[in-house]
């Protein structure tokens, strides 16, 4: 007996067995076949190929549909060369988690691991990241209550800034930390050798061209940094950290120490650590591999937890509900017509990124019976509430971005939703300007708002949003953004047809 059979937990062979059989019956004809051809590939990128134990494959996991499917396919090819070489690699499977990631989809992960029998499989390290937390995955792990503000406080302060546009408000600081926990992932622990994805490599190159490109643009610091010279991943890593940095002092203010350093990329990954992409292998549209998802891997879509384009984060329900509140307080339509260009919009958005018919039809039936307004907007209340704190108060005030640029539209603001604070609209201005102190002004401030007077005064010296752009970073970091659109609208209940850039998942 090796020594290697020795170190295997008594029925690992037999778990193996089994989650082979069940995945190759699972799997749609000829996937299989797809994943052996990719092992060899994989294979020969491995740094430590007598020794297959000793290869660290880092596999990074949402939670959604699409990466459900792609751990699966990494999980068979690990069970592949499992059964031809008697030895296989270790796979380290991160999820980063951020307060729009509901409950049900920890309970789609969970199913999904218990499904691969992931949790008893000795190469297998299965990790969650909260922040610049790690832990080990559990499916009743609670939401730390750092990530909560941290995600609460980027939410307020860019949407203040563009009217509660959906991308910029709630997915640029989500995306960085994204990248962030790919970075400690990686190198966590002894660190890994490979990072699979399932990008082409065009448009690996691509997204490169366009981080380094706005990161150039972006830059206030020096050029490289010594840590991020060596390999791809690190490089990318390096210049994201500029773009967050950089992001982040116009959010928050350049004196904002703090919240600029906790938001920070993580570029320290291993100068080995190599690319794989299982792209052009196998067929990622999720109507393709439907039966997998739903029926082995036993994921649920959610009714929240599937918004629009995601299917792991709940957040677009929320974009939805403040296109609506634009529409009834701002431009003093109604709700339901708000909530319907959103709805448009979006749909839109999943034709193009090929989401399944199926797919695309529930969620406009969702959106499309007589009482769907209402039963939306109720939801999206309670989980705006309940997930980061955000009263109704709170939502109307982020729609109106009423404190940048100096004040801009605060007087409107007032005399539409706080009249009984019209007649003190100077007061307020030399409060934001910091010449003024009156405590109980700046509590009533903070509840409408959510924000602090420090956040109120850092929100009234930045610029606000405009047709002509007016804010550099946000505009410039939203130009490279595909998911948006111009659709026509009416800024006024009865005012003439308009066009308008409209961004959101």
């Amino acid at each position: 007996m090796t020594t290697l059979e020795l170190d295997r937990p008594p029925g690992l062979a037999q778990a193996r067995d089994r989650t082979f059989t069940g995945l190759r019956a699972a799997m749609p004809p000829g996937v299989m076949d797809e994943a052996l051809r990719c092992s060899g590939q994989l294979l020969a990128e491995l740094p430590h190929q007598p020794e297959l134990e000793r290869n660290l494959v880092l596999v990074a996991f949402g939670g959604g549909k699409d990466s459900s499917y792609t751990l699966a396919f990494v999980r068979a090819m690990q069970l592949i060369l499992d059964r031809v070489h008697g030895r296989t690699f270790r796979m380290r499977v991160a999820t980063n988690r951020h307060a729009g990631m509901p409950r049900a989809v920890m309970e789609n992960i969970d199913r999904e691991y218990r499904a691969l029998e992931l949790f008893d499989d000795p190469d297998c390290e299965l990790l969650l990241v909260d922040g610049d937390e790690i832990s080990e995955f559990y499916v009743d792990s609670p939401q730390r209550e750092h990530v909560v503000r941290r995600n609460r406080l980027d939410i307020l302060m860019t949407g203040h800034r563009t009217f509660a546009d959906g991308r910029p408000t709630f997915c640029n600081s989500c995306n960085l930390s994204v990248f962030n926990a790919f970075g400690l992932a990686a190198a966590y622990g002894d660190g890994a050798d490979v990072l699979i994805t399932g990008d082409s490599p065009q448009e690996q190159h691509q997204y490169s061209f366009w981080v380094g490109r706005l990161a150039r643009r972006l830059r206030t610091g020096p050029a490289v940094r010594p840590r991020a010279r060596g390999n791809g991943f690190g490089r990318i890593l390096g210049q994201l950290d500029d773009i967050s940095q950089a992001y982040f002092a116009d959010i928050h203010g350049a004196d904002a120490d703090d919240a600029i350093s906790e938001r920070r990329v993580s570029t320290d990954v291993p100068d080995r650590l190599k690319f794989f992409t299982v792209y052009g292998e196998t067929a990622y549209r999720a109507g393709d591999h439907f039966d997998l998802l739903t029926g082995f891997l036993g994921f649920q879509f959610d009714d929240l937890a599937f918004s629009f384009t995601e299917s792991d984060c709940a957040n677009p329900a929320l974009m939805a509900h403040l296109r609506g509140i634009k529409a009834e307080r701002v431009f003093e339509r109604s709700y339901d017509e708000g909530l319907a260009e959103y709805v448009e919009f979006a749909l839109g958005l999943m034709r193009k990124k090929d989401i399944p018919d199926q797919l695309v039809e529930m969620m406009r039936a969702r959106y499309d019976s007589p009482d769907a307004p209402a039963r939306m907007r109720k939801a999206a209340e309670e989980y705006a509430l309940q997930t980061f704190g955000l009263t109704g108060d709170h939502l109307v005030c982020m729609t109106y971005s009423p404190f940048a640029g100096h004040g801009a539209g605060l007087e409107r603001f007032l005399e539409r939703e706080h009249p009984h604070l019209s007649d003190r609209l100077d007061e307020i201005h030399s409060l934001l300007a910091g010449a003024g102190d009156d405590l109980a002004l700046d509590a009533e401030l903070e509840r409408i708002s959510g924000l602090t007077p420090s956040q109120l005064r850092v929100l009234y010296s930045r610029s606000v949003q405009s047709a002509a752009g007016g804010t550099p970073v946000i505009d410039l970091i939203l130009a490279g953004d595909p998911h948006k659109a111009v659709i026509e609208t009416r800024h006024s209940k009865d005012g003439p047809d308009t066009y308008e850039q409209i961004s959101g998942r």
